[in-house]
Formats: C-alpha cells, structure tokens, sequence
C-alpha cells in the first residue's frame, strides 16, 4: 500500500514538473508546434523532393523560398489596399452622425428603440480612438514593438518547418526511440495519420479563405462598397472562426453596408450569406473530405480555447478536436473493434470444436442441433467481413507502413537514431 502512493505520488509530482517546464518553455512548444503544422501542410508539394541527395534538398528550400515570397506579396497587395479602405472608413465615421435606417421604419418603434440603443458612427469612433485620438497612438507603438517578435518567430518557424521537411525520417526515428520497441509501430502509425489530417484540414481552410476573400471582394467592389477589401479580408480571416465567424462577417457587411445606402447593406450581406454557405456546402466537402467529424466535440473545445486563450483559443479548436478525435478512434475505437474481433475468433474456435463433438456422437443429432450450428456458422460469416471494415485504419498508405514493406516487422526502429 505504501508503495503504491510512493509510485502515484510519483507519477503526479513527475507531471506537475513537465507541465510546469512547459509553461516556462511555452514560446519554443509554440513554435515547434507550429513549424509541424506548417510541415504538414505542404508535406504534398515537397514529399517527392525531399531525400538524401543535395540537390533535392536544395528544390525543398526553393519551393519554401518561393511560397514565403508569394504570401509576403499577397499581404503586402492586401494590407496596403485594407490600410486605404481603412482611412476611407475612419473618415466617414468621424463626419457621419447618424445611420442610415430603411424609410420603413420611420416614425415606428423599432427606430426608436435603434436610435436610443446604438450609437451613431461618430460616437462609435470617438469610443474606439478616444475623444483626442488618445488610444490609437498605444494601439499602434505596441504593434510596432511587436513586429520584431513576430518576424523572428516566424523565421524560426519556417526554418524549423524546412528542417523537419527535409529531415522527416531522422526526426521520427529521434523521438520513436525514446519509446518501447514494441510500441513504435503504433505510435508512428498514429503520427503519420494525425499529420496527413491536419496537414489536410489546414490545407483546405487556407484554400478556402483565400477563395472566400476573392469572391467576397470582387462581389463587393461589383456592387459598389468604398470598402471591398477591408470587407473582404475580414470575410477571408473570418472562415478561421468556426460558429461564429459567419455572423461576424455578415453584420459587418450590413453594418458598413449602411454607412452608405440600406440598398447596399442589405444586399452585401445577402451576398456574404450566399458565398459563405455555397463555400461550406459545395466546395469545402470536395477539398476536405473529413473522415472524423464531431461537431459538438469541436464546440466544446472551442469554448474552452476562447475562455482561455481568446482569439489564438479559438483559431487552433478545430485542429485540436481533429486530433482528439483520431486519437480517440486509433486507441480506443480500434481497440474495441479489435476485441470484437477476437471474440468472433474464439467463438469460431468453440463453433468448431462443438462440430466436432456432435459429429463424434454415437447418434445423429436432433434437427434442432443441426438448424442451430447452421444459423450459428451463417452469424459468425456474416458478422465476421463487417468487423474487419469496421477496424479504422491504424496505418497510412505508405511505404513505411506494416502492409507494405515484409521487414517492418522486425522492429526497424529498434535501432539508435543516427
């Protein structure tokens, strides 16, 4: 008794201790994290190129040069033309000191219930900048202080994200080594599934925001809004958001809709619900096809994250519940199939010595016996190819898997990374 609350206090003290290492480290598990996920995404574009030789490696960091430099241009196009549309917003806030309402709602309860509850634009302003323009000087010096940090972290993350591009099997074979031989399998397995997931998932929401943005500015510059790419990077960034990123697009759209006319308030937002919904219906389920998918596990999380973390919480809910869900399936959903298999088995071992028994029997059996065992043998081959497609699928379709190289099982990653 005493040794086992030595050993359990132990394991908590030992816990405590990497939880707390973690915290302190928090920066570098960030962008460790990070650069795999950036790994992950574009593992399709360079896994062909990625090798031993040099020249091959020298394609990789082309291909990653390459891509920085087209997402810098795409930025800096967007943010010089957001940062006009900005200005243009700022100063028809400042000047407009009502909204324009629907003449239908003139003289009716409704617009005074509006007029007294919201503020006008140019008191909308004033609260956002200060009545001096006082808070938007401290908004703009932290941000500068912060531009550094930010281009440092993220050229760790890239060069990182390269090396574990270039370096994917000496990686595996460091921290699988750390394990139990007998495990290794498995645990790659799992890696490998996780990463073709989520490396999938951040794929098509990157597509589909930068797909929502082009639809959601052209639309908007077509139908005459002073502001089509400020509107279009906040529909764009807003995909990011699950359950709630629609809605803030489309009350934005309204909402700056009706700076100008009700005409064009009503009608961009009618067309951010139309792109929104035939981006989430018709295209996303042919870029992504999502082999898990739990909504209300994906709400949870996503509570939890923005109650903790805020806005970082809630863009980093949908990838986490993609990995709690695969490892669900892999360790505990396999492992009942898996055992439902093997009682399939055994009573196919009892099915058939019970054969052999009532055939050793100095009489014949009664009809009831012989209509039983058939019955019994037409459950057991029924039941037996529906468990073997219900097992998920613990390998990837790789090289490296047990099903397609004959020496994987002999404990390849038993030897000491090199």
């Amino acid at each position: 008794m005493t040794r086992r609350v030595a050993v359990l206090a132990a394991a908590v003290m030992t816990t405590l201790l990497a939880l707390m290492v973690l915290w302190q480290f928090r920066t570098v598990v960030v962008y460790v994290l990070t650069s795999l996920a950036l790994a992950a995404t574009i593992r399709p574009l360079v896994q062909g190129w990625s090798g031993r030789r040099i020249w091959s490696r020298l394609v990789v960091v082309l291909l990653y040069l390459v891509s920085l430099g087209c997402i810098t241009f795409l930025i800096f196009l967007v943010g010089r033309f957001a940062i006009r549309d900005i200005q243009a917003l700022a100063k028809t806030l400042s000047a407009q000191g009502a909204w324009i309402l629907p003449s239908w709602l003139e003289g009716s309860s409704l617009q005074r219930v509006l007029v007294a509850w919201l503020p006008t634009p140019d008191k909308l302003f004033e609260a956002i900048t200060g009545a001096q323009g006082q808070l938007v000087l401290p908004a703009v010096l932290g941000l500068t202080q912060d531009i550094g940090g930010i281009v440092s972290g993220l050229v760790v993350i890239v060069f990182l994200s390269l090396y574990w591009s270039i370096s994917q099997i000496h990686f595996e074979r460091l921290w699988l080594s750390l394990l139990p031989p007998e495990v290794r399998q498995r645990a790659r397995g799992i890696w490998r599934t996780i990463e073709s997931e989520l490396g999938g998932y951040i794929r098509s929401a990157a597509l589909q925001s930068f797909l929502a943005g082009l639809l959601l500015g052209l639309g908007y510059w077509l139908l005459g809004s002073p502001y089509p790419t400020l509107l279009a990077l906040i529909g764009g960034l807003a995909w990011f958001i699950p359950v709630v990123g629609a809605a803030v697009a489309v009350i934005l759209s309204l909402s700056l809709g009706l700076l100008t006319s009700v005409q064009l308030g009503l009608i961009s937002a009618l067309y951010t619900v139309v792109v929104l919904i035939a981006m989430q219906v018709w295209l996303e389920p042919r870029l992504f096809r999502r082999r898990l998918h739990n909504p209300i596990l994906t709400l949870i999380i996503l509570l939890a994250m923005a109650e903790a973390f805020g806005l970082p919480g809630i863009l980093v809910a949908p990838p986490l519940s993609i990995v709690v869900q695969i490892l669900w399936d892999l360790l505990v959903t396999n492992r009942l199939a898996r055992g439902a298999a093997a009682q399939i088995s055994d009573l196919k071992d009892r099915q058939a010595h019970l054969s052999a028994v009532i055939r050793a029997a100095a009489e014949p059996p009664p009809p009831l016996v012989v209509s039983s065992m058939e019955r019994l043998t037409e459950l057991l081959e029924r039941a037996e190819p529906i468990l073997q497609l219900a097992l998920p699928a613990e390998y990837p379709a790789d090289s490296t898997s047990p099903s397609h190289s004959p020496a994987s099982t002999r404990h390849p990653d038993s030897r000491t990374p090199k």
